[in-house]
């Protein structure tokens, strides 16, 4: 399958192979080639799923970590206040955008019409953004 490194195509190779061996091929070579394409393709899908769940589960219990780490014995409420002061703090044009995008989970596409900017600009603001927070939370962390 294209974008398939050398050894993820090799293994969906013999996956595919597999499936073949095991369930009958139609009998036209076309049909069998199509058949075969179909289960390679279905096998890089399933695998592409797994890692994306994978790589989910990961920043999860990465995140969950973090809060338990940085949490203090008021259970993160001091946190919580700082950041909201933080958010409070930046242009209300960058706050909306993260508002719709995080808070609403509106598409790039969607919060660029709504604050006037490209999505590709959005993005750029967005990260920015975040980087202004992580700068504000760490002057002010006690």
């Amino acid at each position: 399958m294209l974008g398939a490194s050398a050894d993820e195509a090799d293994e969906l190779a013999q996956e595919t192979m597999l499936v073949g061996c095991r369930s009958p091929l139609p009998g036209e070579p076309a049909a069998a080639r199509a058949f075969l394409r179909g289960v390679a393709r279905n096998q890089w899908l399933r695998t592409r799923r797994f890692w994306q769940r994978r790589r989910e589960r990961e920043i999860a219990l990465a995140v969950e970590e973090l809060w338990l780490a940085t949490a203090d014995a008021d259970d993160g409420d001091d946190r919580i206040e700082r950041l909201r002061g933080c958010l409070a703090a930046l242009a209300p044009r960058t706050r909306e955008a993260l508002e719709l995008h995080y808070r609403d989970g509106l598409p790039w596409t969607d919060v660029a019409s709504r604050v006037g900017l490209l999505a590709n600009g959005v993005k750029t603001l967005v990260q920015r953004a975040r980087q202004m927070l992580r700068q504000c939370l760490e002057r002010r962390t006690p």
